[in-house]
């Protein structure tokens, strides 16, 4: 029988929602005032889910003192106090939505967890929340 197990992480990081080759009013239009030039933050809620069978010996689905070292070596170290348009690689040439960085996120854990279902549920905000995959 399988189970699910979340490992809850939370970091802090800046972004701005824009095209490049769009101009102003078309960017605030889509986007908002998430376009604004100046950039924004939010204080992420990540909530990492690894599912898969107990082991008999261990009681565990994975030991989550070595899935938190993994969420802070991968993840936390990459977006934490970090600009997600200018400092991340992985978001080059990416609109940093809540989307796109748990998809990025879910991409920077998966080789870790060999073997193991993964699941990335991102909260921005109080009310955006991306879950990759669905």
């Amino acid at each position: 029988m399988a189970v699910r197990v979340i490992r809850k992480a939370f970091f802090n990081s800046a972004h701005r929602l824009f095209r490049e080759e769009w101009d102003d009013n078309m960017n605030l239009e889509v986007f908002g005032k998430c376009s604004y030039p100046n950039y924004h933050g939010h204080n992420y809620v990540l909530e990492l889910s690894v599912i898969g069978e107990v082991d008999r010996q261990t009681g565990y689905v994975i030991d989550l003192k070595k899935l938190e070292g993994l969420i802070q070596k991968y993840i936390i170290e990459k977006l934490d106090h970090k600009n997600l348009n200018l400092d991340v690689p992985e978001l080059k040439g990416k609109v940093p939505t809540v989307e796109n960085i748990a998809i990025m996120i879910y991409e920077q854990i998966t080789p870790h967890l060999e073997g193991m279902k993964v699941q990335v549920t991102l909260h921005e905000t109080k009310k955006n929340i991306a879950v990759y995959p669905a």
